[in-house]
């Protein structure tokens, strides 16, 4: 009878195992079941979270988070591929999409440095290359952008930083460590996001460096990992996070050649809530600045995106172009705050963003100039920011705004005084 019975086990078992592999199996009609892919999953306006958790589990989903910060209910979720598109399909849900990677920008995780101070004190106070480029010490004394919120969606922010600390107002964090998200944990791990930080807005302070705009108020957006990596849901729910707390300005030095929905509607919808939303270009350009090869989210229409300038005021091969390059910035040897208290130099376009990101908040500071006072209001909406920016930009490369440089060179004093630098 033990015989027996083992023999019956034994058969069931190799049912078993035979009924996995026919369902797992590629056959006549039948494509072979793919691995979970992570997904974000965003609902129509007015699902509740109880409705849509049980739309998502009972198409066999395994949520890992609930974006904090959307005006709708959206999850990110593990799903079999092959269950995407009838989740596409029910009732509430408004878009399914791959929750991409985001990183940095090629060539910009190493620093030609860091240069780090002496053991007692920090270096005395130099003005960057790039900052007096654009002529923003110029703009000074009319505005140093004093109290304007810019938002850094990057790495972190080093809150140690004597040339950062005055100036960093707040943060939060979307980043999980050790498989939780601490929305206070908004320090600085990589070096990118400080460095960002500093060419906005390094204090004026006597050591190291000073940004465009010595004044503003940085607060830190943690979406990107101590390598730099991170996801589309993170930045989708940091840019939400800027609407919500009321930032004036967004910088962006990251992104993805991954145009989604979820994406464009946040930027969309920073700029209609009248954020100025700055991004870099990329850095995947060809060495004849042909193709279109500007990334997301700087491609999209509510972006502005910034390529890259040398002190020479000419593009490096790198710097990417397209149609939507719309201001050039300085972007090679950068040096700026790193994380911890030191400093580094890095080339890129995400160097190059933070410059038009500290020029708008010079301009918001400042009183308005009727040219750029498109409505009359006595104040300036983002698309008036935007519009003095690119009026008062620098033409470089062919006449007009051209696909290497857009309208120019971003140039401070005139955006901000209306007076063009002899």
């Amino acid at each position: 009878m033990r015989h027996e019975a083992k023999r019956a086990g034994q058969a069931l078992l190799i049912a078993i195992v035979g009924i996995l592999v026919f369902l797992t199996t590629a056959g006549p009609g039948r494509p072979a079941l793919g691995g979970p892919v992570r997904v974000l999953v965003a609902f129509q306006d007015g699902v509740a979270n109880v409705a849509a958790e049980g739309t998502l589990l009972a198409r066999g989903a395994v949520v890992q988070q609930q974006l904090q910060n959307t005006p709708f209910t959206a999850f990110v979720v593990l799903l079999p591929e092959e269950a995407i598109p009838a989740l596409g399909q029910a009732r509430g849900v408004a878009r399914v999409e791959r929750d991409v990677a985001v990183q940095l920008l090629p060539g910009e995780a190493a620093a030609l440095g860091p240069k780090k101070p002496g053991p007692i004190s920090q270096p005395a106070e130099v003005l960057p290359w790039g900052v007096n480029q654009i002529d923003a010490d110029l703009a000074w004394s009319t505005s140093k952008g004093t109290g304007v919120k810019v938002a850094i969606i990057d790495t972190g922010i080093s809150k140690s930083h004597p040339d950062l600390a005055p100036n960093i107002k707040g943060g939060t964090n979307f980043v999980a460590i050790r498989g939780r998200v601490d929305p206070s944990k908004w320090d600085d791990d990589n070096g990118h996001g400080s460095h960002v930080a500093g060419t906005v807005a390094a204090a004026d302070n006597d050591i190291g460096v000073i940004g465009v705009a010595s004044q503003a108020s940085l607060y830190a957006v943690k979406v990107l990992d101590r390598n730099g990596s991170g996801s589309l849901s993170n930045v989708v729910d940091g840019i939400w996070w800027s609407i919500n707390n009321n930032m004036q300005v967004i910088n962006m030095s990251l992104g993805c050649n991954c145009p989604t929905g979820s994406l464009e509607q946040a930027v969309n919808a920073a700029y209609a809530a009248g954020i100025v939303v700055v991004a870099a270009a990329g850095n995947s350009g060809t060495a004849d600045g042909s193709g279109d090869t500007v990334i997301y989210p700087a491609k999209y229409a509510s972006v502005i995106a910034v390529a890259a300038t040398n002190s020479s005021n000419t593009r490096p091969s790198w710097s990417s172009t397209g149609p939507a390059v719309e201001l050039a910035a300085p972007g090679v040897s950068i040096l700026s705050t790193w994380k911890g208290t030191v400093y580094s130099t890095i080339s890129g376009t995400s160097m190059a963003s933070p410059h038009v990101a500290g020029s708008a908040a010079l301009v918001l500071a400042a009183p308005v100039l009727p040219q750029y006072d498109l409505n009359g209001d006595g104040q300036y909406s983002a698309a008036e920011v935007r519009a003095a920016l690119q009026g008062s930009a620098d033409d470089l490369g062919a006449a007009g705004r051209d696909n290497l440089y857009g309208y120019g060179l971003v140039d401070a004093q005139e955006a901000t005084t209306g007076v063009q630098p002899l």
